[in-house]
């Protein structure tokens, strides 16, 4: 049992005995190995459902916008910046909440052990430490951790939570010395033809399922703009111009406000990387504006403001 789970149920059964929340959003062992599924926990009888481990990689901050309840929250690094932005711009109050901070060692991504295991069925999936044991009816492998993680993990620089209440262990070394942004300049260097092509080869797969939307904690407006019928701005069929127009759109509505939690990727059933989209539009209001988003609770978000000052170079 990771050192974290008892933390989080001896948290749960004071918070909700005291009446001091009305749940706890957290994590509960999913029915299949190397998934653990978000659970809300009501009563201080269930809290021997919640669990800890690297496969939790859902962000729970999806749960949070316009709840009216008070409620407590696991949170990762990436959760907690989701959270930051979330109280920026008003979907949730900070008195709503009790943030249980998890520094995490990143989470472990089941596509890449299903395609190492090349159709072996895994039934069972252990960590110990910087392995991870996968076994099935004939197989048992043990693999290195940290070469199974998921992309977004592999490079994150902001693995503690920079905000919580109650923080479930020391904070863990962040990395360094890590080039979060090797395959956008790969991109960039690209001829524009070839780079169009990239693009369209990316998506050439989506479903329009909207799963990488709908998975997101900062997508949260009443009406998606792919939904709107009075103007219709994107049509319902799989035609290419409407499928480019979505994932467009939908990238420079997050400019300034993906933490790269690898929601959306994660979610994909056609296993798109899109936040090849929203890694290039983070790497620009880096650049542009010097801001990350949800790292510094204070202040505003620079797509948020205006300065004299602000950079002007890309007007032409």
């Amino acid at each position: 049992m990771h050192a974290y789970t008892e933390k989080i149920r001896e948290a749960a059964q004071r918070l909700l005995a005291e009446k001091k929340v009305d749940g706890v959003i957290g994590f509960r062992m999913g029915t299949i190995p190397m998934i653990s599924e978000p659970v809300f926990i009501r009563h201080a009888d269930q809290v021997n459902q919640l669990v800890w481990n690297g496969f939790c990689g859902v962000n729970l901050a999806n749960y949070l916008v316009k709840r009216k309840d008070r409620v407590a929250i696991v949170a990762k690094g990436c959760d907690s910046r989701n959270i930051v932005l979330q109280l920026q711009e008003n979907q949730i109050r900070r008195d709503q909440m009790v943030i249980l901070g998890a520094p995490c060692q990143g989470m472990v991504d089941r596509r890449k052990v299903w395609a190492f295991l090349k159709g072996r069925d895994p039934l069972q999936a252990t960590e110990d430490g910087a392995s991870l044991r996968v076994s099935g009816r004939d197989f048992d492998e043990v693999l290195d951790r940290q070469a199974f993680l998921q992309d977004n993990c592999r490079i994150c620089t902001h693995r503690n939570p920079v905000i919580y209440d109650e923080l479930l262990g020391d904070p863990v070394p962040e990395q360094t010395g890590v080039d979060r942004y090797e395959d956008v300049r790969r991109v960039e260097a690209m001829g524009f033809e070839e780079r169009w092509r990239y693009f369209e080869d990316l998506i050439a797969s989506c479903i329009r399922c909207y799963a990488c939307r709908n998975a997101c904690p900062m997508c949260y407006c009443p009406t998606c703009f792919v939904d709107e019928s009075r103007p219709q701005w994107v049509g319902k069929t799989l035609d290419p111009t409407d499928t480019r127009t979505f994932h467009l759109l939908r990238a420079f509505h997050m400019a300034g406000r993906c933490t790269d939690c690898g929601a959306c990727e994660r979610a994909c059933p056609m296993a798109i990387p899109v936040r090849q989209f929203t890694k290039k539009l983070e790497k620009d209001i880096k650049e542009l504006y010097g801001y990350e988003a949800g790292v510094v609770p204070e202040g505003r978000p620079p797509l948020d403001t205006y300065r004299p000052d602000d950079p002007q170079d890309f007007i032409k």
